[in-house]
């Protein structure tokens, strides 16, 4: 195929131009039409919002991006102001100007107020540039004027199920103009919030999930433009995580014995007066409104022929809690819709109406409908279909993914709120096609797009379209494992390892820091971290009292420092030292027991406690995977131990520093003399256990190449296909590339026999797999006896950890201080590609790396935000130091480096 057909140079178009490299390699035709070199803010947050921040922050923090089109361009001045008083400054020689987590410091903030923070910034020629944004104040811990009620009446002692639907009103008469209305609430239980017959607010599943004994979040609401001179605030309730069935034991009451709703509107006239209505036991509540049943994992019936004014309402009354979470102003990313879907097909079957939407994705259908009063629909959903055309929904487990609704006469909309599916396909029953039209809703919790990317291999572009639809289906407030059957845990596992490949392609600030307080809310007594966070029902080993699990439980320090590197934000470190700190001595007491000498680093307490190699596929069993947790588990020692070690020196705390570099280096150490034979050879091998040590530099110098080398050749004896489970799995291709087996390393990258990445997307995955097997040659779903109770997920971001590797190798991105302050790009080409596009939003301003190649010849696009610096290093190893703007680099390949081919082409 002609190399300039997969760069996009075709039809006579050099493949320079796209770089935006002249003929001599300079930047003329990048930076031609530069003259205008105005500076701008490109963007300005409070606690990482643009907009919409309600906070109870005493002290919120700004951030910003600036952007200019001169080359070289850097900040002198900061100034901050908030209604009006300056409340930071900065800018002088011996100290960057400051861009990120810029404290508050005016005077005490009022609760219940709107300010206004303007920005203004100064570049090195003089120029300025201003930018504003409104924030306002939460409770900042100001008493409720407001009761939590239920219904004392109702309780509900069935099992594995969730309770009725609670819906609470109370009507009033405003008495005058309304100038300004504000209204707080939240739930046990999860509530869909209306005023005057319509929705306030855009999100799903209020108040959101969070460790309900310790936090729950309360949502605020303008509804100034809602309200009326008579009113009516009606809230549905229904069970949700907090009372509603959840893990897949399908546990109920978890939190509370039944839902309850906490509320309070704050209403300011235009003659300056206040009112304030809360609830109390003024207020009504019923069991008979439209929604007939809410749960996860078994779906929703609504009944639209509910009148209710014709229905029993009764008196709410006062409800003690079994809790007392703290009540904070939502800090998390609340779950919206992010993208309405249409099927691509419609097939008429027995069954019903079967719709292919042509992707994997979480949420919930949208019906446009044509009905008949009391006339029942029915919509089953399901990743994939039989070979009959019908749903296979075995690997569903209990859930029953099954959303009804009960038309009421006429045009009608319908589209489930209280729930939430992963498919790719549904069948509609009840109702002739020619009667209602099918679409999509795509929900995730909404974090903004950071990164991007692709390559001249169409295989690998699906694969990063599969990457960011598994991460956008799993990220539903918390991170969960899988978005269909009865799961969707917050498993720790999964985000440990992917969390770098979700900080690339997302701002994961608010999403991870609420997730991270519920980790240390429920942090056990003895240090270790339960398996699933929140924990919310889920038993052993989670709870152990002493437990602490390897690479599940390494999230705490994982998940915050792939933050760190990302945003920059040190807080993040700050915050969680003390979690941190407290897992690893749990980690260092565990590999210590019963145990002397150097035994006292290896890690080996029953694998029955340990996940293992979890999902090795070179494993066929359960118990095999957890028999390796010697080696992933003393790995995972030396490496949290080592990374505790350099937060600690960050953080200024330098004998903790040396303390833990002492562990994880005796940690190593034991590993090596051990494990193996000295001479870098395991005496038990598998693909993980020589790829955790060579990525976690473990291995002594002088024997880490004949490690890397034995494992290229366990790679080529298994046909360059998958062997690694979650632990290895997200770090195989960097211990290939970083010591010097490149070809190797794309080799397995863009191998297409199972197991492999792109085996997945030559089946036609559109999102990563939690099994690499979960499809045989002919398409087929085996069901192995391998004691996981047919797990088998499509839509499982875990081993698309590997987006890392495509990110920094491949695009060349990689961070060299946090927050991308200093970077490299320093692609890894390999013949096998000839060109790749890396672009990434910082909090700095935008990254760009565009390579292409061309016969013999290197052609690069770089962009550099304004306060950043970036390593240029090309292929032929020369470099360069680039400060702000925009700039085309070539050089040309060394010799040998050509696929056969390239040159003519």
């Amino acid at each position: 195929m002609d190399a300039r057909r997969l760069c996009g140079a075709e039809s006579g178009m050099d493949a320079r131009r796209l770089c935006g490299v002249d003929r001599d390699g300079s930047a003329a035709a990048v930076c031609s039409g530069m003259e205008n070199t105005m500076l701008e803010i490109r963007k300005f947050t409070c606690e990482n919002l643009a907009e919409g921040c309600v906070t109870d922050e005493r002290t919120p923090h700004f951030s910003y991006a600036a952007q200019s089109e001169r080359q070289g361009a850097y900040l002198v001045r900061m100034r901050l102001s908030v209604n009006g008083w300056q409340v930071q400054e900065s800018g002088d020689a011996a100290e960057p100007v400051r861009q990120i987590a810029i404290p508050y410091q005016g005077a005490p903030l009022s609760p219940f107020t709107e300010y206004e923070a303007q920005l203004q910034i100064w570049d090195d020629a003089g120029e300025t540039a201003v930018r504003t944004l409104r924030f306002e104040t939460g409770r900042l811990d100001a008493p409720w004027q407001a009761q939590w009620i239920s219904d004392p009446s109702y309780s509900f002692t069935e099992k594995r199920v969730s309770p009725v639907p609670m819906m609470f009103r109370r009507r009033f008469a405003a008495r005058g103009e309304i100038r300004r209305a504000r209204l707080y609430a939240t739930a046990m239980g999860i509530y869909e919030l209306c005023v005057n017959g319509q929705k306030a607010g855009d999100e799903y599943f209020a108040p959101g999930f969070t460790s309900y004994r310790s936090r729950l979040q309360y949502q605020t609401y303008d509804v100034t433009g809602l309200l009326q001179r008579e009113n009516e605030i009606a809230v549905t309730v229904g069970g949700g995580w907090a009372v509603g069935s959840f893990v897949f034991t399908r546990k109920n009451r978890i939190s509370a014995d039944r839902q309850a709703l906490l509320l309070e509107l704050r209403m300011t006239y235009e003659d300056g007066s206040e009112e304030i209505i809360g609830t109390d036991a003024g207020w009504e509540v019923t069991e008979e409104g439209p929604y007939r049943e809410a749960d996860f994992y078994d779906g929703e019936t609504y009944d639209a022929t509910v009148d209710p004014e014709k229905i029993h309402w009764r008196a709410a009354a006062p409800e003690k809690l079994r809790v007392r979470p703290v009540l904070f102003a939502a800090n998390g990313a609340p779950v919206r819709v992010q993208e309405r879907m249409e099927p691509v097909s419609c097939v008429k079957t027995p069954q019903g109406l079967v719709c292919d939407f042509g992707q994997n994705f979480a949420g919930v259908v949208e019906l446009t409908i044509e009905g008949e009063a009391g006339q029942e629909i029915t919509v089953r959903h399901a990743e994939l279909l039989r070979p009959d055309g019908t749903l296979q929904t075995d690997f569903l487990r209990t859930a029953k993914a099954t959303a009804r609704y009960i038309c009421r006469k006429g045009r009608q909309i319908y589209s489930p709120r209280m729930t939430y599916m992963g498919f790719r396909y549904v069948c509609v029953e009840g109702i002739e096609p020619e009667r209602v039209q099918v679409a999509a809703l795509a929900l995730s919790s909404d974090i903004g797009s950071n990164g991007e990317f692709r390559c001249s291999s169409d295989q690998l572009n699906r694969l990063q379209q599969n990457i960011r639809w598994s991460a956008r289906s799993n990220f539903m407030d918390i991170p969960t494992d899988c978005p269909q059957r009865d799961e969707r845990m917050g498993w720790t596992g999964d985000i440990a390892v992917f969390a770098p490949t979700a900080c690339y392609n997302y701002d994961m600030s608010r999403f991870l820091d609420k997730w991270l307080a519920d980790m240390e809310a429920e942090q056990l007594p003895t240090g270790g971290i339960p398996n699933t966070i929140p924990a919310q029902g889920y038993g052993f080993p989670a709870t152990m009292p002493t437990m602490a699990v390897d690479f599940w439980g390494d999230a705490c320090l994982l998940v915050p420092w792939a933050e760190y590197q990302a945003r920059g934000d040190r807080r993040l470190l700050e915050n969680y030292y003390p979690m941190m700190k407290k897992y690893v001595d749990a980690c260092r007491f565990w590999a210590g027991l019963f145990s002397v000498g150097k035994r006292r680093y290896l890690w080996h307490t029953p694998s029955v406690l340990h996940f293992g190699d979890w999902v090795a596929p070179d494993s066929p069993q359960m118990s095999q995977w957890q028999r390796r947790s010697k080696w992933t588990a003393t790995a995972s020692l030396c490496h949290t131990s080592g990374l505790l070690s350099q937060i600690a020196r960050i953080l200024g705390r330098e004998d903790d520093a040396v303390k833990y570099g002492e562990i994880s280096e005796k940690t190593a150490q034991a590993y090596c003399d051990l494990l193996t034979d000295g001479n870098g050879r395991l005496k038990e091998e598998f693909q993980s256990a020589y790829v955790l040590p060579l990525y976690f530099r473990m291995f002594p110098p002088q024997v880490r190449q004949k490690a890397a080398d034995r494992l290229a050749q366990l790679v080529e004896q298994g046909n360059y296909t998958i062997g690694t489970g979650f632990p290895g799995t997200p770090y195989i291709l960097f211990a290939l590339a970083d010591n010097g087996r490149v070809e190797d390393a794309y080799r397995m990258l863009l191998c297409e026999e199972c197991p492999s990445w792109l085996y997945e997307v030559r089946m036609g995955a559109t999102t990563i797999w939690e099994r690499w097997d979960g499809l045989d040659e002919s398409g087929n779903c085996p069901i192995g006896d391998d004691g996981t109770d047919t797990m088998i997920s499509y839509n499982h971001y875990a081993s698309g950890a590997v987006g890392d590797f495509l990110y920094r190798r491949v695009a060349g991105i990689e961070a060299t201080e946090p927050g991308y302050r200093a970077f490299r790009i320093r692609p890894l080409w390999n013949e096998k590609l000839c060109a790749a596009r890396g672009s990434l939003e910082t909090p700095y301003g935008r990254i760009v790396s565009d390579w292409t190649v061309q016969e013999r010849s290197f052609y690069i696009n770089v962009e550099v935000p304004v306060g950043c610096v970036c390593s240029l290093e090309l292929p032929d190893g020369s470099k360069e130091t680039l400060q702000a703007g925009i700039y085309g680099r070539t050089c040309e390949l060394p010799a040998g480096r050509m696929r056969p081919g390239v040159e003519k082409g």
